[in-house]
């Protein structure tokens, strides 16, 4: 599915932005092979309001973008756990970028990658995706190269579907991930996406305790309703 309201649309904050993306994703609430994925650190508070709302499981899909060290937020690729990495050529040719920079920038993201797997989960294994529905959730999407990863990550390990939820992005970016996935929802797609941020009211950057906070409401939830998650060890 997906969605074009009106360009005069804003988001309130991340927490609202989450709730635009319940209706659309109702047919996936009270499964059991449903597990939302969660970007961080935006993406937590948009798919901790999806998977409260669906009452299924709420885990973590860790991604780190490539930025073009002259313009961080320009992405020119993007990595995820298990040692996906994904090349934006075109970003490439707009900022050439020599090895040992884009080298260092890749140490740099994945360095930080495995801080906050340390820190987000602890020991808590990672969640088996075989043959489950796996709703991946960012709070936005502009190239689209740090979810193209996370879809790659996921698409390793077999699932039996796989949806792309985003409160916003731009038609291009849309256009090149729905012929990468089962499903894509996306409420508010905007002809152009001068930043993510411009679309919200509130887009304050999302912490480190915000993630571990909503993270262990969730699970706790998932605990005392019999829906904990499946664990690497199930397997």
């Amino acid at each position: 599915m997906i969605q074009n309201s009106s360009l005069n649309t804003i988001l309130r904050d991340r927490t609202a932005a989450g709730r635009t993306l319940v209706e659309p994703l109702l047919k996936y609430a009270h499964r059991p092979d449903v597990i939302v994925l969660a970007l961080p650190r935006g993406g937590v508070p948009v798919a901790y309001e999806v998977a409260t709302a669906l009452e299924v499981r709420l885990d973590l899909m860790l991604v780190r973008k490539l930025g073009v060290p002259s313009q961080p937020e320009f992405a020119m690729g993007a990595i995820a756990s298990g040692g996906i990495q994904i090349v934006n050529e075109g970003a490439l040719r707009v900022h050439p970028i020599d090895q040992d920079t884009f080298d260092a920038v890749v140490a740099r993201e994945t360095r930080e990658l495995s801080r906050r797997e340390h820190l987000y989960r602890a020991t808590r294994a990672p969640v088996v995706l075989k043959d489950q529905v796996v709703i991946l959730i960012d709070d936005g999407l502009a190239t689209g190269a740090s979810m193209m990863a996370a879809i790659h990550a996921v698409r390793l390990q077999a699932p039996s579907r796989i949806v792309v939820a985003v409160p916003v992005a731009p038609l291009e970016t849309v256009e090149a991930l729905r012929t990468e996935v089962d499903e894509l929802v996306c409420p508010l797609i905007p002809e152009w996406l001068m930043s993510i941020g411009y679309w919200y009211v509130n887009f304050t950057q999302t912490s480190d305790e915000e993630v571990i906070d909503l993270l262990r409401r969730a699970w706790q939830r998932e605990s005392s309703t019999g829906t904990a998650l499946q664990e690497g060890s199930d397997a």
